[in-house]
């Protein structure tokens, strides 16, 4: 069974930055079950830029991106075979013309 991990919203970060300001760290922390290092990266988020950084960062995926990268892959694929056709025929060539030449030389 996966761990499931807890989620706080950015009005709630805010709040324990505020009480561990107040009341201190180690209080806060130990009511609300945090980590240091999760306090310190909020805090560091907050200072850096305000509460619009404590918002989760998602990579966002730009659609745009994402189809050629898709076309991209399909076309590497298609010059792949023809690749290995063309290999294919030109070996297929090659034992063509020895067998020819064994023929007129016979």
């Amino acid at each position: 069974m996966a761990k499931k991990y807890r989620t706080f919203s950015v009005e709630q970060k805010l709040q324990i930055l505020q009480e561990a300001d107040q009341h201190g760290v180690t209080q806060t922390l130990r009511k609300h079950n945090l980590s240091h290092s999760v306090f310190l990266r909020w805090k560091n988020q907050f200072n850096q830029g305000g509460p619009a950084k404590l918002q989760p960062q998602y990579r966002k995926v730009d659609p745009e991106l994402k189809a050629l990268q898709d076309e991209n892959a399909r076309l590497k694929k298609i010059i792949g075979n023809q690749a290995l056709e063309l290999e294919f025929k030109t070996e297929l060539l090659k034992k063509n013309e020895a067998y020819e030449r064994r023929l007129r030389g016979s």
